[in-house]
């Protein structure tokens, strides 16, 4: 199975569910991910076993009056994050088996996201990439607008008018670009290669990361990020938090870094001042919210900030360190999300930290309680966790290029470690009185429910115990010439 299997199945998994009986939708958009993840997975194998190969390529014009190609490619650092999109896609599907209003549209929907996904990992045209990148926006919109929860139409709204805002500096970032490299090709490699002067780069490249950052949560055009993931459903805050946040900081990476080096060179101070403030300014107000899925939507910006700071120290460790933070961050805010949303507050209809407390949720939820557990601790980056390999890379990586900002980094862990703690003991571990009401009885977890938790809690601990795989997937990606002109130290 080659890469491009990841995007045949998700699209057309959401053709067959709109196309076949309600009652098969979510059977259907269970095997078209499963496909997907498989797809990622002996790709991933097969570049781990066969470093030295060509990476795998389809290329053929597709707009040739432009210099549009549909182009596309997978070395080892897109193939990381198919493998992460796959996992996340299985697990948002396993949640979401209870789904019973308008199943063919929602799983469409749903799958549709992952498509467009899958495209934005894969295309090494500059063109493709916006097109797959834009192609996410219209069923983020529908989803949260049809099937969330709080404030949902003014959460789904934002979202939508922060991703067009973002993608308008996309596109003109990159028509400058085509422009000024001779209006002949969007191959990233043809862009990357082009010689831009320093002037262009100086206001050229903050257009266009910003319009990729804007999606990956960065301070202080974050806020779109709580309120979406709050008014989402749990797939769709799942899928906001796993891997449509992961487009922005790939983009940032593999798109606007390589084609304006300079510009890039002259911005890192601000980009990592801004995450800096992103990480602390995400963790207190996490550490403020009485709303369990308010405490991870901020939690999310506080761990993005660590992806973006990885960026802005350019160096091999930090670049190594963001990737492993978008997988970790990935992995752990879907599982976090799938607890909150799905397991949590269908059962209780509440996630009001202190009005859960009644619930005694240890008691009555003991396979939540220690799902959510393990999430809390892979959260705070503790040993054996992928959380714990990604931060400790971005922190090497800054020691070379910023050692200075390493102490505000380390109290942003700590009250990342506060915030958490807290969320945990409110929310499973309450303190309750001799005379409080017996707690009432809950539904058992689910198969699909275990499934999904136990899918992802095992991927964290992967990483988190031996993480070489996915290190040198990442590594084989950043030896790409693309990165090169970026890369000051090793």
């Amino acid at each position: 199975m080659t890469p491009a299997w990841t995007i045949l199945s998700a699209f057309a998994g959401a053709l067959l569910v709109l196309l076949l009986p309600a009652r098969m939708a979510r059977v259907i958009a269970l095997a078209a991910s499963l496909v997907g993840a498989m797809a990622a997975a002996i790709s991933c194998l097969t570049r781990l076993g066969n470093p030295a190969d060509p990476v795998w390529s389809f290329d053929r014009p597709w707009i040739p009056s432009l210099g549009v190609r549909f182009h596309l490619a997978a070395d080892g650092l897109s193939l990381t994050l198919l493998l992460l999109t796959g996992i996340v896609a299985v697990a948002g599907v396993l949640f979401s088996w209870n789904v019973e209003r308008r199943p063919r549209a929602f799983f469409a929907f749903f799958l549709t996201i992952i498509g467009g996904v899958y495209g934005v990992f894969l295309s090494r045209d500059a063109f493709l990439l916006f097109v797959c990148y834009e192609i996410v926006i219209l069923p983020k919109y529908m989803l949260i607008a049809i099937w969330g929860s709080t404030h949902k139409e003014y959460g789904a709204m934002k979202l939508t008018m922060y991703s067009i805002g973002a993608s308008a500096l996309i596109i003109i970032g990159l028509v400058v670009a085509y422009a000024a490299a001779g209006g002949t090709s969007f191959d990233l490699a043809h862009l990357a290669a082009a010689q831009y002067s320093p002037a262009l780069q100086a206001w050229a490249f903050p257009v266009l990361f910003l319009g990729f950052a804007v999606l990956a949560g960065m301070w202080p055009f974050h806020t779109w990020a709580p309120t979406g993931h709050v008014a989402a459903p749990t797939a769709a805050s799942m899928l906001l938090a796993g891997v449509v946040m992961k487009l922005g900081a790939y983009g940032a990476l593999c798109v606007a870094m390589p084609l304006f080096p300079q510009g890039f060179e002259q911005w890192k101070p601000v980009i990592a001042g801004l995450a800096v403030i992103g990480i602390v300014y995400g963790a207190l107000t996490a550490l403020s919210q009485k709303d369990l899925k308010f405490v991870i939507g901020y939690s999310s910006v506080s761990h993005m900030g660590f992806v973006l700071l990885g960026l802005a120290a350019g160096t091999h460790w930090g670049l190594r360190g963001a990737v492993l933070q978008m997988i970790s961050h990935g992995i752990i805010a879907g599982l976090l999300f799938g607890i909150a949303g799905r397991v949590v507050y269908e059962r209780t209809h509440t996630r009001d930290l202190s009005e859960l407390r009644k619930f005694d949720l240890w008691r009555t939820l003991p396979g939540a309680t220690v799902g959510f557990t393990l999430a809390t601790a892979a959260s705070m980056g503790l040993p054996g966790f992928s959380g714990f390999v990604a931060e400790i890379s971005v922190a090497i990586g800054l020691w070379q290029s910023y050692p200075w900002l390493v102490p505000v980094i380390a109290v942003g862990i700590i009250i990342t470690g506060a915030f958490s703690l807290r969320a945990l003991h409110k929310t499973f571990f309450p303190v309750r009185k001799s005379d409080d009401a017996v707690a009432p009885a809950l539904p058992c977890l689910t198969w699909p429910e275990i499934s999904a938790i136990s899918l992802l809690i095992a991927v964290s601990l992967a990483i988190g115990i031996y993480p070489k795989p996915w290190v040198v997937l990442i590594d084989d990606g950043l030896r790409s010439p693309l990165f090169q002109s970026i890369l000051s130290k090793p």
